[in-house]
């Protein structure tokens, strides 16, 4: 493994802690919340985008419009059984989601699941950097110096990486914390 495909693995590191991270709510509604969700349809788990339009006509309501009226009973369900601690309100086919501010208590709950995920993208990044690493000691075509000098490099990307994970990690404490 090549140092480039080494800092494009972390880079895709950084995007799905990115990702994970807008899965958790702030005091704003906002679509990427229920990216994760997933609801039963027909038998098979699918993405809720995949069946509804997300929106948000204020900044603390999200109206879900699904594609097919039928799905509307299995995604207020997945909802309902999420970890977002919200109740949907279905409507004559759409679903609305009032958004409630949240207690300081909701808050440190989902500052430790941030905390969470973002230990995630730190061990995705190490286990990219050991990956690295492993096979360069296995590549007998590399002399000791080149492969001391790639493990150094390898290293300073792993650092700038986890850094951007903890850069990430503390704007997202601090949009939940804020009121």
């Amino acid at each position: 493994m090549d140092v480039k495909e080494v800092e494009d693995k972390m880079k895709k590191a950084i995007e799905a802690t990115r990702n994970n991270f807008n899965s958790i709510r702030t005091g704003r509604a906002s679509a990427s919340l229920l990216d994760r969700i997933t609801v039963e349809y027909y038998g098979v788990p699918t993405a809720l985008k995949s069946l509804a339009t997300v929106s948000t006509p204020d900044a603390m309501t999200l109206l879900i419009q699904p594609f097919d009226r039928s799905s509307a009973k299995g995604i207020e369900k997945a909802i309902a059984e999420s970890d977002l601690g919200l109740t949907p309100n279905n409507d004559s086919g759409s679903i609305r989601l009032n958004i409630p501010p949240l207690t300081q208590e909701r808050r440190k709950s989902l500052v430790k699941l941030a905390q969470g995920l973002t230990e995630d993208g730190r061990i995705a990044i190490r286990n990219i950097r050991r990956d690295a690493i492993d096979g360069l000691r296995r590549d007998k075509s590399l002399s000791e110096d080149q492969v001391r000098d790639t493990q150094a490099t390898v290293q300073k990307l792993t650092d700038k990486y986890i850094e951007q994970v903890d850069k990430l990690a503390a704007e997202k404490e601090k949009d939940i914390m804020s009121v």
